[in-house]
């Protein structure tokens, strides 16, 4: 097990050590994104802004203006709040290619509460042409998100947590392209749908589902924007019916977007996330299990939609 910040900072400092354009730039977290090593070994490509988010994306945005591949790492909940009008204009209106690494995305913050969860960062990023959005599942999947990054040619918004985290891949033998979703297990009986660290989850769901007769199809939608609509089209058509499952509001989020994507060819779908209220405190694991988000909550709730 490894924290997906973890192994995004150790593939970027490995892939800078032979390409000087790259750049890392942080906002007083180079211990909360793990960029110490980045930082004693390439200061040079190496940017400290301090606290202070908005100014840091304005830097990203002019280093990747004068062509240099830049990675502006800090608290997620920061990041598509504080400094969400540089991102809108700097980076998504101006096509600046910057990746912004939001770590301790989610509830990932735990006890902290409702001021450091980003649970909103979905629905709003979405919404800005020309802007990314992706939610790697594990670490093997973040390794391969950075290396295609550093060659991205538009402003992508990367959402990791905070604790290490199982893998949902056994090996880099998967197929992971840009905006498209992965086949995590086949099924025909229903499909869940994740994003981001609930995909464990759902593959754990779909095991527990499997001992009960049920056939669960597991997709990992990693790649909100652009989305991979086929794969939902598809699923809704193979299976006919869909649960989603993910760290973020009800609202806009992944379960919106395959609501919006299925209006013209209908199946039943049933959203799982947070709903709209401040969330508990507690840690990860426990607010997961709180809100029905992990593996035994899932189970739950496709049996109680199969019923119904």
């Amino acid at each position: 097990m490894i924290a997906c910040r973890k192994m995004f900072t150790d593939t970027l400092l490995e892939l800078a050590r032979d390409d000087r354009d790259i750049i890392a730039v942080t906002t007083d977290a180079r211990g909360s994104v793990t960029l110490g090593d980045f930082a004693n070994e390439l200061p040079d490509q190496f940017v400290e802004c301090g606290i202070a988010e908005q100014n840091a994306v304005g830097i990203s945005a002019g280093l990747a203006h004068s062509g240099k591949k830049v990675f502006c790492c800090g608290p997620a909940c920061f990041y598509v709040a504080r400094a969400l009008e540089q991102v809108k204009v700097d980076l998504a209106y101006s096509q600046n290619p910057v990746t912004i690494l939001g770590v301790s995305g989610g509830v990932a913050y735990g006890a902290l509460g409702a001021t450091h969860h980003s649970l909103h960062d979905m629905a709003v990023l979405r919404t800005f042409p020309g802007m990314s959005v992706c939610l790697p599942s594990d670490g093997r999947m973040t390794r391969r998100l950075v290396k295609t990054l550093v060659d991205y040619d538009r402003p992508c918004y990367v959402r990791v947590g905070r604790a290490a985290v199982p893998d949902v891949y056994a090996d880099d033998d998967f197929c992971f392209e840009v905006g498209k979703a992965v086949t995590v297990t086949e099924g025909g009986d229903l499909t869940i749908a994740a994003t981001g660290e609930t995909v464990y989850h759902a593959w754990q769901a779909s095991l527990r589902l499997r001992e009960k007769g049920i056939h669960a199809r597991v997709l990992d939608l990693s790649w909100i924007k652009p989305f991979d609509a086929d794969a939902i089209l598809r699923a809704a058509r193979d299976t006919g019916r869909i649960v989603t499952v993910e760290e973020h509001s009800r609202y806009g989020g992944l379960g919106a977007l395959v609501c919006e994507t299925l209006a013209e060819h209908p199946v039943p779908v049933r959203i799982l996330g947070i709903p709209d209220e401040n969330v508990i405190h507690g840690t990860s694991p426990e607010i997961f299990h709180h809100y029905g988000l992990d593996a035994e909550g899932i189970v739950r709730s496709v049996m109680n939609f199969i019923d119904s």
